[in-house]
């Protein structure tokens, strides 16, 4: 099978385009992942992710690209679910669902409405991410060095902000807007994965590597590399796995993702913690 793959990959061009932006999806969301993790920000993320239809949709109808209606959409996505989780804590699940829900019904019904107009919405939900070119990887490296650079920046704020939110208040620290633009680069890394593995998957590999890395490791920078790497792996596995059967790439690149988070966390973690009661 891998063989196979491996012969593949040195003839066509859209392998190694997959690989390529496989491994740089991973980069920026293993960095962001670690922080969705820390905040337990999964579910605030999902709103987003699934909000983003709305802009594909409207863009797709305007003749605009999606990848764009998807980027500006899950900006504005992040910054109202913000608001709410800061301002709404009573309702908060409620209206987050709310926003999820109208974000895909306005993608649904834009889609739909498009004279003429043949889209393929798996491509969407779970992504494809065989049929990536040249731009698309430059797009993504852009929003990469983006991400990266803001973590770098404000990193400390960030760490902050992470573990102890009241004493970075009372340390003057703008806390309000760290969590935004928190939930903004968490609306990129959104952007990034969806071409992936799509909308309905972009949750599981934002989350599980940066998870993993997180039983085995406490610092925060390690965590990142760690997260980075899984997420690397994952899906060229995913895709390599995926080549020979036909099966949808995303989706099999979700699978090892799950499968490996479910074995570390059974097996690999209670028996490494075994062995380190047994040496102490």
């Amino acid at each position: 099978m891998f063989t196979e793959f491996f012969s593949a990959l040195t003839e066509f061009q859209f392998l190694q385009y997959a690989l390529i932006a496989g491994c740089l999806a991973s980069l920026g969301c293993g960095v962001l992942g670690v922080y969705v993790v820390i905040k337990r920000l999964s579910f605030l993320s999902g709103g987003i992710a699934h909000a983003v239809l709305g802009g594909m949709g409207v863009a797709v109808f305007y003749d605009y690209s999606a990848f764009y209606g998807a980027l500006i959409s899950a900006i504005i996505a992040a910054l109202l679910i913000g608001w709410i989780s800061l301002h709404k804590k009573e309702n908060e699940d409620t209206l987050i669902s709310a926003v999820w829900a109208i974000g895909m019904a306005i993608g649904l019904l834009f889609i739909s409405a498009k004279s003429g107009y043949q889209i393929d919405l798996n491509a969407y939900l779970f992504g494809n991410i065989l049929i990536i070119g040249k731009q698309d990887l430059i797009l993504i490296a852009i929003l990469d060095i983006f991400l990266i650079l803001s973590v770098v920046l404000f990193y400390q704020p960030f760490l902050a902000m992470s573990f102890d939110e009241e004493f970075a208040r009372i340390r003057g620290l703008p806390t309000t807007f760290l969590y935004l633009f928190l939930l903004v680069l968490v609306a990129i890394s959104v952007v990034l994965l969806i071409r992936v593995v799509g909308l309905i998957l972009v949750i599981i590999l934002l989350t599980l590597p940066a998870a993993i890395a997180g039983q085995y490791c406490y610092m925060i920078g390690k965590m990142m590399v760690i997260a980075s790497l899984l997420g690397m792996i994952f899906c060229s596995s995913g895709i390599a796995l995926s080549y020979q059967p036909n099966l949808p790439a995303g989706a099999v690149i979700v699978l090892i993702t799950g499968i490996a988070y479910l074995s570390s966390t059974l097996v690999i973690l209670p028996l490494v913690n075994k062995l380190k009661r047994i040496n102490s």
